[in-house]
């Protein structure tokens, strides 16, 4: 027998027998089977409490910076940009860490995290001695999901929430004030911890099929590298109701946006408000063109800054009602199939 299924045995006795109050007299807060499952994480759990009492530490740190930098400049971007060249030289690669920090934790949970969660009680055999140590599967499905999941919504939340607390003074200057694709999207409110909650669950449904730890870490891998892409390409631009800027075809000014806006796309219309693509008519004999088409104006289509959180709770509630059937799909097969 392998050294880890061995310790991996001795932790099933040991909670057992703290399930019954006669764990070697612990009176922690964890007993039983949450115990265990403390037990077996225990190196990544701890790991990821420290990286975000630190991530948390660093956040705040740095807003002090930002916050000089706003009371001796403003936090508006002037017209010739060079207030936001200025903040982009002292603080952009600070906030482009720290929004890669937050961004990938959530991939880091599925891969790590989720995947091995069931998968390794099922490759080193754990999970039949726990199933017949007097220990339900309802009880232990709960208690191994719910501790490593709880531990890593908490990290999420407490590092997306300071995060945020340093970004949105200052959302107009980073990254020229793209909220959307610049980062700051996925890296604070409410979607690093849906993302956490999807792609561990996800993690933990691959591992359950799969049973191999490291197969299933990759098939992991995989899927959040496919579900990334859909999410930034076709879900997170459509989670917002664009807006319009219309303006006479031949203005030298330009569309009229709030200075937090994203720009999203542009069109001409017709004085009915027929839309067509930008570069309609600018060929030869364009002006006749436009006069048979009946082009008069230009579109922008936007995305305002005022949209970002509910854009943000929309997009956390598809993902938590993914998860949520995620779940259901691993708690079901986990009462009708043999593990």
């Amino acid at each position: 027998m392998s050294t880890t299924r061995t310790s991996g045995a001795a932790d099933v006795t040991a909670a057992a027998a703290g399930a019954n109050g006669t764990a070697d007299g612990r009176r922690g807060l964890l007993r039983g089977l949450p115990w265990l499952v403390w037990r077996r994480h225990r190196a990544l759990l701890r790991t990821t409490l420290v990286v975000t009492a630190v991530g948390c530490a660093v956040f705040a740190c740095q807003r002090i910076g930002v916050q000089d930098f706003l009371h001796d400049h403003g936090g508006t971007p002037d017209a010739d940009g060079r207030l936001y060249t200025e903040f982009q030289n002292r603080f952009g690669t600070m906030f482009g860490l720290d929004f890669t920090l937050v961004q990938y934790l959530p991939v880091l949970f599925g891969i790590f995290l989720g995947a091995p969660l069931i998968a390794a009680e099922q490759e080193h055999g754990t999970v039949r001695l726990v199933t017949t140590q007097s220990v339900s599967r309802s009880r232990w499905i709960a208690a191994a999901l719910g501790l490593p999941l709880a531990v890593a919504a908490l990290c999420t939340a407490a590092l997306s929430a300071v995060l945020t607390w340093l970004w949105a003074p200052a959302h107009a200057l980073v990254n020229g004030g793209d909220w959307l694709t610049g980062g700051a999207f996925d890296s604070t409110g409410p979607i690093p911890v849906a993302r956490t909650l999807f792609l561990a669950a996800c993690g933990v449904a691959l591992g359950m099929l799969i049973k191999r730890v490291v197969p299933a870490m990759a098939a992991t891998a995989l899927l959040t590298a496919v579900t990334g892409l859909l999410w930034a390409e076709w879900v997170r631009p459509r989670l917002g109701t664009l807006r319009s800027s219309i303006y006479p075809y031949g203005s030298d000014s330009g569309p009229a946006l709030p200075p937090d806006a994203v720009r999203m796309d542009d069109w001409v219309s017709t004085a009915d408000g027929r839309l067509y693509g930008f570069g309609t008519c600018s060929g030869g004999d364009a002006e006749a063109c436009r006069a048979k088409l009946g082009i008069v104006s230009r579109v922008t289509q936007y995305l305002d800054y005022g949209q970002l959180a509910g854009m943000q709770w929309l997009g956390a509630a598809l993902l938590l009602a993914l998860t949520a059937a995620v779940l259901a799909f691993v708690v079901r097969r986990t009462h009708r199939r043999p593990l």
